[in-house]
């Protein structure tokens, strides 16, 4: 088996836990304290990451460091609407398929802003997502939106914007410095949430342990992706694997945390995961310096 795919099947699995573990942090504690302590868990990937020779191996290093930065601040608000739709009720296997589709919201913004064009496969990957959408909320008994759904489309909307920083920033700087740069990214928000409000420093030691493998293993799964480019996978190839992380948390999240999916569920998370794969599909493919922190 190729280096780079071990390291792609690893991401998927890091960032399938991450997926995993969001649900029960979700139940135990406020978007905004999970936000804050999960950052905790980044900083040993951080700290990696800095000692990389190739850090500073971009053309551009100043500006690109500092779009990912705001990339990463754009995600980690995302990042608390996703723990918000998760404390709504929305279950993990439905959440994060749904969310993946954060992909439409950054070629919309590629074709406004960097005059990029939507290929074929991606046009059948938006019609699906917009499947997709309409299966997980047809027939709810309380509106046109679910409490959980409309949450979901915050972190689709940022998460989508910071995907767009994230691919300029990489044209400028190392995979490295830019993964760096984003993660680096959570800590203003994270440090912030204390000042606004109180946070419960005394939880309980599964707390702790839950909300700590929320930032560590959503850091190692990018650590694993630049391992994945870096071994000599190709981003058209890399991308859409690592982006259906899904498959982990879903039947995880059913055997683990004992989620009921229904029928229509199940239809709808079909309909995501196909259409996360098609959005993630670019031609020409990119260059092993693509987008690192795509994940959702």
């Amino acid at each position: 088996m190729p280096r780079w795919l071990i390291y792609t099947v690893l991401t998927m699995l890091l960032w399938g836990g991450w997926g995993l573990v969001s649900k029960p942090v979700a139940d135990r504690l406020s978007p905004w304290q999970a936000q804050a302590l999960s950052a905790i868990g980044l900083l040993p990937v951080i700290g990696l990451l800095a000692l990389s020779k190739n850090l500073r191996s971009g053309k551009k290093s100043r500006p690109g460091f500092w779009l990912a930065f705001a990339g990463g601040i754009v995600a980690s608000l995302g990042n608390v609407a996703y723990y918000k739709a998760l404390a709504a009720g929305g279950k993990a296997a439905a959440v994060t398929p749904l969310t993946a589709l954060y992909p439409v919201v950054t070629i919309a913004l590629a074709m406004v802003f960097l005059r990029e064009r939507l290929n074929p496969v991606q046009g059948v990957g938006v019609s699906t997502a917009l499947a997709a959408m309409y299966f997980f909320n047809v027939g709810s008994e309380s509106g046109w939106l679910t409490p959980w759904l409309g949450l979901a489309f915050i972190p689709i909307a940022l998460w989508g914007a910071s995907a767009l920083l994230q691919k300029c920033a990489t044209t400028m700087a190392s995979s490295e410095l830019a993964t760096v740069a984003f993660l680096l990214g959570d800590l203003p928000i994270s440090l912030l949430i204390p000042f606004c409000m109180t946070l419960n420093w005394s939880l309980p030691g599964v707390t702790w342990v839950l909300v700590l493998a929320l930032g560590l293993l959503f850091g190692l799964g990018n650590l694993t992706l630049i391992f994945a480019y870096g071994s000599g996978g190709k981003a058209s190839v890399v991308t859409p694997m690592a982006g259906l992380y899904s498959l982990v948390t879903i039947p995880m999240a059913v055997l683990i945390l004992g989620e009921h999916v229904t029928a229509r569920e199940w239809l709808g998370i079909s309909f995501a995961l196909a259409a996360a794969a098609a959005l993630a599909y670019e031609k020409p493919p990119q260059s092993s310096s693509a987008t690192v922190t795509e994940r959702v």
